[in-house]
């Protein structure tokens, strides 16, 4: 038993043992299982450290390739630095001006050698002195004149200016004779940019300059005085040769002195014509041409040039028509003399070029939104045509068109260059349309303002319903024809005379004398029922018994308009009022040339006035003492006292004792620029240009005759007088 005990305590101690050694090796393999994992661990830590360490190292290594990289760019950048800075010091040294900044509180930072130079030297100017004691030193070193100053205020005015956001430049003149331009300028952190720029050479080009254009403009004056003088002296004789001439013509002549005489006006007009156009195309070319705006009548303007070619054209047998657009006014704003020149260069052109058919001046308006009218007008011809190789060529100076056909005209080959210049000058364009053989069409476009107050548009009278038109077809026909139908007016066409006899119905009838000629001799059809208002060339004087009233071809708008308000107001356009009795009109007329006084008293010789001459302008003042005429005509150039200082007297006396100014229409040979201006200035009212016209100064007396003088003339038919040479112009205008 005892053994078995003992086996199996033996036993027992055995297993015990042996537990306890199977847990010493589970706890020896745990610590041998933790103790890799921590050497694992450990090692992967250095493996790290050793990896961190490298890449420390590499790091180090570009750092130091970086760091040597920075510094010899910072080398290389100090060297530019410093080459650009030697370059910019060597330029700034360079430069032929002084250069130099201020830091927004005046302080110098930095001058070139030239700025240090007006101060006296580098010593005296270094960085950090002010700007104020640089212009105190400056004040008081004489190297500058000071024109006319104390050194003091000269000081304060330089720093009172330097002071301003914007500084002005000023111009210096030193002692040594250079002249310096002070320019400043503020940068955009305040600093103060200043040069001093010397411009010595500048000064004495600008002077020579002036110099030269002094010597240019006296050349100019004596040039224009010449030419003033030689157009008056030219003019004042011309003035005797046309207008005896026109009064030559008047007389009962042989065909064959009529002639002659007719040859002596028709030269002495080509010759004035010349002489216009060298005037104006020596202002072209100095640029002189000058426009004087003013509110006129363009309708009667137009129709004016018609009757100043009319002679012309009835040689010819050419029709002559006026189409103004219905809806157009007449008054419009622009230099009434430079139109009448450009209407009479092309009209006058067209009639010169036209051996049969007719010359039509049409005028159409596009009202624009600034109050301007776009105004059009163009002159159309039946004339010989230009090739369109041509056209642009005979706007140039002295050119015409070189042709067999055309070389029988004569002329300047100036009109249509200064007709392209005036109306570039008017801010508008000419332009041309033509074809050899079928004749030309030449157009001027032009933005116009309307006069103020212009007119209603007009409205046929109650009761005028009908008008019959008796015309040959063309284009005067359908002119008349476009302004009734326009008035809303009906505007039958009757043909022949037959077809006239009781008037169709018509409340008036319009009728060419052509069909008259051609139908039924010079008188009226018989059996007309209807107002005629007869269209003829001749003056009303010559118009057949019966016509209720006569319009001169071209025919007018606002004649037509007239006519056919007067008809339905029971009136007839041709109607001669009895004289009114009373004194006859007076008319002082101041005329130093016998001549020219002879000219002017023939042609007034039919009106019923008193006619006083006066040789000088001071007799003429005398004159307008004791006489009291009710119109004065003057001369402009006479001794002892000019037409304008005589007018600026009778003003004045007029002024002093509160009488009514009587109307002063100066005659005068001058056409140079600024001679209306200086004539209208004076006092005078209008003027006319020599040589005058009969038809002109005998409305001018009609116009101003007083209510308390018998009526010197019949009164005028509906023609007018033409303006321009002979014309009134200015003031208003005749």
């Amino acid at each position: 038993m005892e053994f078995v005990e003992r086996l199996t305590n033996e036993r027992r101690a055995r297993l015990a043992a042996e537990r306890i050694l199977e847990q010493k090796k589970r706890e020896f393999y745990a610590a041998s299982l933790q103790l890799s994992q921590r050497a694992q661990a450990l090692a992967m830590q250095v493996d790290e450290q050793r990896h961190g360490l490298e890449r420390a190292r590499d790091e180090a290594a570009q750092l130091k390739g970086m760091t040597l990289q920075a510094q010899e760019e910072m080398r290389a950048a100090l060297a530019s630095a410093a080459e650009a800075e030697r370059r910019l010091w060597s330029a700034l040294d360079a430069f032929v001006d002084g250069f130099a900044i201020f830091d927004p509180r005046y302080r110098l930072i930095v001058c070139n050698r030239l700025y240090t130079e007006l101060f006296g030297g580098a010593g005296e100017v270094v960085p950090g002195v002010t700007y104020d004691s640089l212009m105190m030193r400056l004040a008081a070193s004489g190297r500058i004149d000071l024109d006319g100053l104390e050194p003091q205020d000269w000081y304060h005015q330089m720093t009172a200016r330097i002071v301003r956001p914007a500084p002005e430049p000023v111009a210096i003149r030193c002692t040594d004779g250079r002249h310096l331009r002070f320019v400043d300028r503020r940068s955009d952190n305040g600093d103060l940019v200043c040069l001093a720029l010397d411009i010595t050479e500048s000064v004495r080009r600008e002077a020579e300059l002036e110099e030269a254009r002094d010597r240019a403009e006296a050349a100019t004056r004596a040039k224009s005085a010449f030419l003033a003088s030689m157009t008056h002296e030219l003019r004042t004789p011309m003035n005797g040769v046309v207008g005896m001439a026109e009064l030559l013509c008047e007389s009962d002549l042989p065909p064959e002195q009529r002639a002659y005489a007719e040859t002596i006006r028709s030269s002495g007009e080509a010759l004035l014509t010349i002489i216009n156009d060298v005037l104006d195309y020596s202002k072209a070319e100095a640029d002189r041409l000058r426009l004087y705006p003013e509110e006129f009548d363009l309708e009667r303007c137009i129709h004016d040039v018609m009757l100043l070619v009319q002679p012309g054209a009835d040689e010819k047998g050419l029709a002559l028509v006026v189409d103004y657009d219905p809806a157009m006014p007449a008054r419009v704003v622009a230099d009434p003399v430079r139109m009448r020149q450009i209407l009479t260069n092309l009209v006058g052109n067209a009639v010169k070029f036209t051996a049969r058919g007719h010359v039509a001046v049409r005028v159409a308006g596009l009202p624009l939104p600034d109050g301007r009218i776009r105004t059009e007008i163009e002159v159309e011809d039946t004339g010989i045509g230009i090739p369109k190789a041509l056209q642009e060529h005979i706007f140039g100076e002295f050119n015409q068109v070189e042709s067999e056909s055309n070389r029988r005209f004569e002329g300047t080959g100036l009109g249509l260059s200064i007709t392209r210049q005036l109306a570039q000058l008017m801010g508008g364009q000419v332009w041309v349309d033509s074809e050899p053989g079928r004749g030309s069409v030449f157009g001027v476009r032009a933005d116009l303002p309307a006069a103020a107050g212009a007119a209603p548009a007009w409205a046929p009278p109650p009761g005028l319903r009908t008008v019959a038109v008796a015309m040959p077809p063309g284009p005067a026909r359908e002119a008349v024809l476009r302004q009734l139908r326009a008035a809303g007016l009906s505007a039958p066409t009757p043909a022949s005379p037959d077809e006239l006899a009781g008037g169709g119905g018509a409340d008036a009838l319009i009728l060419d004398d052509d069909l008259l000629r051609r139908g039924a001799g010079a008188q009226l059809p018989a059996g007309l029922t209807v107002p005629v208002i007869l269209l003829g060339r001749t003056d009303a004087g010559a118009a057949p018994a019966g016509a209720a009233a006569y319009l001169r071809k071209p025919l007018c708008r606002s004649d037509l308009r007239a006519a056919l308000d007067a008809l339905a107001a029971g009136q007839g356009a041709v109607a001669r009022p009895a004289e009114a009795p009373g004194r006859r009109m007076r008319v002082l007329a101041a005329e130093d040339n016998k001549t020219n006084q002879l000219v002017l008293g023939k042609m007034v010789k039919d009106a019923a006035i008193e006619l006083v001459f006066a040789a000088n302008g001071r007799e003429a003042v005398d004159l307008w003492q004791s006489f009291r005429p009710d119109l004065i005509f003057t001369d402009i150039s006479m001794p002892e006292m000019d037409g304008r200082e005589a007018a600026r007297e009778i003003r004045r006396r007029e002024a002093l004792n509160g009488l009514p100014a009587v109307p002063i229409i100066a005659l005068t040979a001058h056409t140079m620029e600024g001679d209306e201006a200086g004539i209208l200035a004076a006092g005078i009212d209008r003027y006319m240009t020599k040589p005058l016209r009969k038809a002109a100064l005998l409305d001018a007396i009609r116009e101003f005759c007083p209510p308390g003088a018998a009526p010197p003339l019949p009164p005028a038919d509906a023609t007018g007088a033409a303006e321009g040479d002979g014309g009134a112009t200015g003031g208003g205008g005749a």
